[in-house]
C-alpha cells in the first residue's frame, strides 16, 4: 500500500501566477506559508515553511484569483522534479493540488481526475 497525501493550511505569500505549457495546459502556481511553534530553552520559537503549489486546469483557474495574504487549505500530492542550474543538479518539491478551499470565503474547488496529472 502507498500513500502520497499532503494537507496544508496557510497564507499565500504572493499573488498566484497562471501560465500555459507548451502543450496547451494551464497551470497556476503560488506559495503558501505554514508556521510551527515550539519551546526551546524555555523560550517560544517559531518556524515558517514555504510550500510551492501547482493547480492545473479548472482548479488552476479557481486558484488564479488568490492574492497575497489569502488563507487557504490545500490537499494534494508531493512531487519532486530535477533541473540543472549553472551546471548543478537541483531537486525541488511541489504540491500538486487536488482540492483547494479559500478559508476566508468558504469556497471549495476540486481538480478533475485527469487534471492533476502533469
Amino acid at each position: 500500500m502507498y500513500l502520497n497525501h499532503v494537507e496544508l493550511i496557510g497564507f499565500t505569500g504572493s499573488d498566484a501566477e497562471t501560465k500555459t505549457t507548451a502543450n496547451g495546459k494551464t497551470v497556476t502556481t503560488f506559495s503558501i506559508a505554514t508556521k510551527t511553534s515550539y519551546t526551546k530553552d524555555g523560550e517560544r520559537q517559531e518556524r515558517t515553511e514555504w510550500h510551492r503549489i501547482q493547480a492545473w486546469g479548472k482548479l488552476g483557474k479557481y486558484a488564479a484569483a488568490f492574492k497575497k495574504g489569502s488563507q487557504i487549505r490545500v490537499e494534494g500530492e508531493l512531487r519532486s522534479r530535477e533541473y540543472e542550474s549553472n551546471g548543478t543538479k537541483v531537486r525541488t518539491y511541489d504540491i500538486v493540488a487536488s482540492s483547494i478551499v479559500n478559508l476566508r470565503a468558504g469556497q471549495r474547488s476540486q481538480a478533475e481526475p485527469t487534471e492533476a496529472a502533469a
